[in-house]
């Protein structure tokens, strides 16, 4: 199997390197395109590069892990976060469909308007508050269009490579003697090695069993807040030995109102799983482990 993989320098693109190469030949491309050979691209706002490079390459899967993810800055740039985020992922949608390739996505629980308190459902009614939200439901829309898809929606992703919001507060942490965090929005903080090993299985899968083509909600077991997050990060830290000017119990509570943003973000992100556990035969893990793993691995330490 042929397998094309986008946004391979993200922090779940970066995984997927690891968990698709098993499944067969393994092309993984950035954005930076000078640095592909055979004028292959993985610039998602070259459209016309994009098609090109699937149909030179003629893959048996595309996996799209490449997005616009600065959700506040999307305000400001809407058109790259539309093309990036929306029309590329429709360009990859009608290639993968002339060759019958799979083409699997990634989306964000920035699709929901963020009211009540319940997880959300894949079939629940969309209201994205955002550009960003927006631009993602679109892209979500254009790869359904083609039958052979998988497209996995996910939240508060994380890895031990690259920025993340663990890494914030423990930077923050080490200068400062208190912290304040928002403490109304709630979701499940997701590892992309969790998000990549999900897909490389559920893609086995499917392709034995094609009726499992659709969308699926992936995070995490549990859910917390923002706040209690951070708490358990520096928790976690304290015990694997870092030396922190703030501790758990020095992190504040404020809430979004006090902070705001050019980008809303919704204040429920908690997301219903059981479709994709029913479906794959999966267990998640909860959000804790995951963090403590990450943790570990940047502290060296075990």
């Amino acid at each position: 199997m042929k397998i094309l993989l986008l946004g391979c320098t993200g922090q779940v693109g970066w995984e997927l390197q690891r968990s698709l190469s098993p499944l067969g030949e393994l092309i993984a491309l950035g954005s930076n395109t000078d640095t592909h050979p055979g004028q292959l691209c993985g610039n998602l706002t070259d459209l016309a590069g994009l098609a090109r490079t699937v149909q030179t390459l003629k893959p048996n899967l595309i996996v799209n892990a490449a997005a616009h993810t600065a959700v506040d800055r999307a305000e400001s740039e809407p058109e790259l976060a539309r093309s990036i985020n929306a029309l590329a992922p429709g360009v990859l949608a009608v290639e993968a469909a002339k060759i019958g390739a799979w083409l699997v996505h990634y989306s964000t629980d920035y699709v929901f308007d963020g009211s009540g308190s319940k997880p959300w459902r894949e079939g629940d009614a969309t209201g994205p508050l955002s550009v960003y939200g927006q631009t993602k439901l679109d892209g979500e829309q254009a790869v359904a269009s083609h039958s052979r898809h998988l497209i996995f929606r996910t939240s508060w992703v994380y890895g031990a490579r690259g920025g993340n919001f663990a890494k914030t507060m423990l930077r923050l942490a080490a200068e400062r003697e208190t912290l304040n965090v928002i403490d109304d929005q709630f979701g499940a903080p997701t590892s992309a090695e969790l998000l990549a090993d999900v897909t490389a299985h559920a893609i086995r899968a499917a392709m034995q069993r094609p009726e499992l083509a659709g969308l699926y909600h992936c995070v995490a077991g549990g859910e917390t807040s923002w706040h209690g997050y951070a708490r358990h990060v520096l928790q976690t830290a304290q015990t694997l030995g870092w030396t922190l000017k703030a501790g758990p119990e020095q992190v504040g509570a404020t809430s979004t109102a006090s902070y705001p943003t050019p980008a809303q973000r919704p204040l429920n992100s908690r997301l219903d799983t059981h479709k994709l556990q029913q479906a794959f035969g999966l267990v998640l893990p909860q959000w804790q482990m995951g963090v403590a793993r990450m943790l570990t691995e940047i502290t060296g330490k075990n």
